[in-house]
């Protein structure tokens, strides 16, 4: 790597005690852990009107996309709502285009209050591949989100994982998002260099 890589997660969770915002918080811990330069986006602390075309300055959203775009890689976290992603998230995603997520590495993750959250998953990698963003194979989701923490004054966000399998999920997607800051999403394969040739 020609220098540290930035990870931002950006928390798509209004909620105070957010789920979604302990499980970046661990994916954030394991990029830290593997040489990355870390920020939290919490969409909570901007000032995020609902977009507007027409108008030029809203609120935070040019701070806010700023640290997109200097991001090196970028992780999407959302609670699940009626089978998509939250609106916090969409009105930030709507400010976000080409010159944030261009050639740009992202992770998703997804916290469902019940036991769904592949269309979610999909509705964001489908979003992200539409600004050119390149989206990681591997991704989370928490299912019942609320049962797979419990208290514990010592841990990430004064959360613990019950399940340390997940918990190496979450962190996995955290460690990916440095491994692959760098990568260039050019696909070349044997036919296309062949016919190059």
């Amino acid at each position: 790597m020609s220098h540290t890589p930035s990870i931002v997660a950006v928390n798509g969770s209004l909620r105070e005690t957010s789920y979604t915002r302990t499980a970046l918080k661990y994916a954030l811990q394991a990029a830290d852990d593997a040489g990355g330069e870390t920020t939290l986006l919490d969409l909570q602390e901007y000032d995020l009107p609902v977009y507007d075309p027409d108008v030029d300055e809203q609120g935070d959203a040019e701070a806010a996309m700023e640290i997109v775009r200097d991001a090196d890689a970028v992780a999407l976290g959302t609670p699940v709502y009626h089978g998509s992603y939250s609106g916090a998230l969409k009105n930030f995603h709507d400010y976000c285009g080409w010159d944030e997520y261009d050639d740009t590495t992202v992770g998703l993750l997804a916290t469902a209050g019940g036991g769904s959250y592949g269309s979610t998953l999909d509705h964001l990698r489908i979003t992200v591949r539409g600004v050119h963003g390149w989206v990681l194979p591997h991704q989370v989701g928490l299912r019942n989100a609320s049962d797979k923490f419990e208290a514990d004054p010592d841990a990430v966000d004064g959360r613990r994982f019950r399940d340390p399998d997940l918990q190496e999920r979450v962190e996995k997607l955290g460690r990916n998002l440095v491994e692959y800051a760098f990568i260039d999403p050019t696909v070349t394969s044997s036919r296309s260099a062949a016919a190059d040739d």
